[in-house]
């Protein structure tokens, strides 16, 4: 059995108020978020698309282990599926910093200087350990998949009328430069992140023998293009949409293209 989720448009100031298709932007909105509401069988993970015109706040999430009573451990990754020419994403420092040059910078706006912005091309993946202080710029669209949480502590927001979290941002942020292996790009492979939390691969057509292997159980799946459906005829989904399944087995692969599969660990 398998069924599509529901689709969630989520309005941000930072959205876009014309989104690439399939999607349609609601009149007078700026949809900055279309997420999949984490379903029973899957609830570790969450997926979203990301499409910005700004930049986001620069921000921080705690580990399962740095979290306090009420909030939730956040660890994810980035697919940048397109990117203008220009577009960037600020990970980590470019230098060890204490967290006293981090709360300076937080308050005179010079943060976005302290970190490093690496160029975002269609195709790249970031992956993002829970402490690494990040933002993400403008002219991008990503699909971001998570640990279900949406604990964010905010260092800075351009001026924006937003809560900061200073202190809990303090608390967890790693001042350090990001390392170069949670870099990867679709051409290194089918298995994009295989971390203490999720997995994530992204298959041409059909699945192969280990990608079959690696996803008996519940799973979510995404098309970017083409269409799957379940070999029972319980449901399908396109770009766009989303399937939940019992297992990678049960879908049916011959009309598609280029599919997301994720799960939790």
């Amino acid at each position: 059995m398998a069924r599509a989720l529901p689709t969630r448009m989520v309005a941000k100031v930072w959205g876009r108020d014309t989104l690439p298709a399939p999607f349609v932007t609601p009149p007078g909105e700026r949809i900055g978020e279309i997420w999949f509401e984490p379903p029973p069988e899957v609830p570790q993970v969450l997926v979203k698309y990301l499409f910005t015109s700004e930049k986001l706040s620069v921000q921080v999430h705690p580990s399962d282990a740095s979290a306090l009573p009420g909030e939730a451990g956040k660890e994810e990754c980035w697919l940048v599926l397109d990117a203008e020419q220009d577009a960037r994403l600020a990970i980590g420092f470019e230098r060890a910093v204490t967290p006293a040059e981090i709360a300076a910078a937080a308050g005179d706006g010079t943060i976005e200087q302290l970190l490093t912005w690496h160029p975002a091309r269609p195709g790249d993946l970031f992956y993002l350990p829970a402490g690494t202080v990040h933002a993400i710029g403008p002219g991008l669209a990503l699909v971001e998949v998570q640990q279900t949480s949406d604990t964010t502590f905010r260092l800075y927001d351009y001026g924006r009328p937003r809560e900061l979290h200073l202190e809990r941002a303090l608390a967890v942020a790693e001042g350090v430069p990001y390392a170069a292996e949670h870099r990867r790009s679709v051409a290194d492979g089918t298995v994009l992140v295989d971390g203490p939390h999720f997995r994530l691969d992204r298959i041409e057509g059909a699945p192969d023998a280990a990608t079959l292997a690696a996803y008996e159980g519940a799973l979510l799946a995404l098309p970017l293009a083409g269409e799957i459906a379940a070999k029972d005829g319980s449901a399908r989904a396109g770009a766009g949409e989303c399937l939940v399944a019992e297992g990678l087995a049960s879908l049916d692969f011959s009309a598609a293209g280029v599919t997301l599969l994720t799960r939790g660990v």
